[in-house]
């Protein structure tokens, strides 16, 4: 696989920069493996075997989530992006408006949660 190949002279790079990198290998190869779990489990006629199949993606699932909160704890960025983006409630692409400042309203700099649990219009007090 080429992303196992690292892209600059191992002596160039940084202990740091390593591990990051073991880390993104590690979590793509755990995606890997749900999709083939899942195209495995999709395929199959036997029950007991397609259940197998879909508990050990579920298996892959932890790993990888696992790897991701390795990121977020040891790598600068991450937990900032997950901060932004993991359990909201909005579409997307308006988080990522609010969070940059694209959107109308705050932004991320001026205290705003950049659209977690807010939703996308209110038209204010009905009262």
């Amino acid at each position: 696989m080429s992303s196992e190949a690292l892209h600059a002279p191992r002596e160039r790079l940084s202990r740091a920069t390593i591990t990051h990198h073991q880390a993104i290998v590690s979590l793509i190869e755990e995606l890997e493996a749900v999709d083939w779990y899942r195209q495995r489990a999709d395929d199959c006629e036997d029950p007991a075997l397609k259940e197998i199949l879909l508990h050990n993606m579920n298996e892959e699932m932890e790993h990888a989530t696992m790897v991701l909160e390795w990121l977020r704890r040891n790598v600068p960025g991450w937990a900032e992006h997950m901060d932004t983006y993991l359990y909201t409630t909005a579409p997307i692409t308006e988080v990522e408006e609010e969070a940059t400042g694209g959107g109308e309203g705050g932004s991320a700099e001026s205290g705003d949660d950049g659209g977690k649990d807010k939703p996308g219009f209110t038209v204010g007090d009905l009262k």
